[in-house]
């Protein structure tokens, strides 16, 4: 019909790492005929594909896997980057009659996909270096305040010892010459109008959750997390994206002498837990979702079948 805009499904399935968000796409993708497409934000680095959990070759050869393992840990992959890439690869799916399944654990990555985000330039990534060197060696009360000298409306708005924030708001200041509040009040890049998402969200009880948490990272040494770490640190400094992954600060600090192993396990048990905790809290407050699944079983795939089966046909 002349007027409207046919609108093409894209599902989207965040939640806690541990969750078994990444089997449920799979099965999706399967079903449909689907292509998956990472929202994590160590995943989408080469290096650590056993550490951060991406899938096997066993799973990628099933169906299409897009953004893992694509961008090189000395390069930053801002959440900006990601967007553009990800609509990139919808469209591609789209282009070739397959159901794009979007999957992740970086609820920020997800939240800027549904609801737009503000067209701040992306800062340079040696700029980015310098001011987070720059509030190390000020610590946050007197980066907060220099910050207040030269940006008042942000600093204002921030917590002294809100760090990331912080930094963001001085690096964004430096780069273009405007405050981060000037740019968030500009009308947000928002994703095309012939995209419609169904969303997804995984929130399994605390207790069960914890428990695959730890058995996850059991199996990762099994699979040989501990020798890809070893590889990793060789050839990569401590200041790229992947030093952040899950269990690798711990593992290091076993390999360098100090602590014993299973000190190590278990204050990466510990690490990604609490993480999981943080990622709950996440998809709880800052996520719309049309379904809310206590569990990644296969017991309510009944009703994401038949919503995908009408999105698909209706194409709304």
């Amino acid at each position: 019909m002349d007027g409207v805009t046919v609108q093409k499904p894209v599902v989207i399935i965040g939640g806690p790492t541990a969750s078994g968000k990444s089997g449920l796409a799979l099965t999706l993708a399967e079903q449909f005929s689907g292509v998956v497409i990472n929202a994590d934000s160590m995943q989408i680095y080469r290096g650590l594909p056993i550490l951060t959990a991406q899938p096997t070759p066993e799973e990628k050869a099933k169906v299409p896997h897009r953004l893992y393992a694509t961008q090189d840990p000395g390069n930053s992959c801002s959440a900006v980057l990601w967007r553009d890439l990800a609509l990139e690869e919808i469209n591609q799916a789209h282009a070739d009659n397959k159901l794009p399944v979007i999957v992740g654990g970086t609820g920020f990555y997800l939240k800027i996909l549904l609801q737009g985000i503000s067209p701040i330039p992306d800062i340079p990534h040696n700029l980015r270096d310098k001011i987070s060197c720059l509030q190390k060696k000020m610590g946050n009360p007197v980066f907060h305040q220099e910050l207040a000298k030269r940006d008042p409306i942000m600093a204002s708005r921030l917590h002294p010892f809100n760090t990331q924030r912080l930094v963001r708001a001085w690096e964004v200041l430096e780069a273009t010459g405007k405050s981060l509040a000037e740019w968030q009040a500009l009308p947000r890049n928002k994703s095309p109008e012939n995209i419609c998402f169904l969303t997804i969200v995984i929130l399994p009880r605390r207790d069960s959750l914890y428990a695959a948490c730890n058995t996850r990272f059991e199996h990762m040494l099994k699979k040989g997390a501990l020798d890809e770490v070893k590889k990793f640190r060789q050839q990569h400094s401590a200041e790229t994206a992947l030093a952040k992954a899950l269990g690798y600060p711990e593992l290091c600090s076993y390999l360098n002498g100090k602590i014993s192993q299973q000190d190590a396990i278990r204050a990466a048990q510990q690490s990604t837990r609490h993480y999981a905790k943080r990622q709950m809290t996440w998809f709880r407050h800052q996520t719309t979702a049309d379904l809310i699944l206590g569990s990644a079983q296969p017991a309510p795939l009944a009703w994401v079948n038949d919503k995908v089966t009408r999105m698909i046909q209706t194409g709304n």
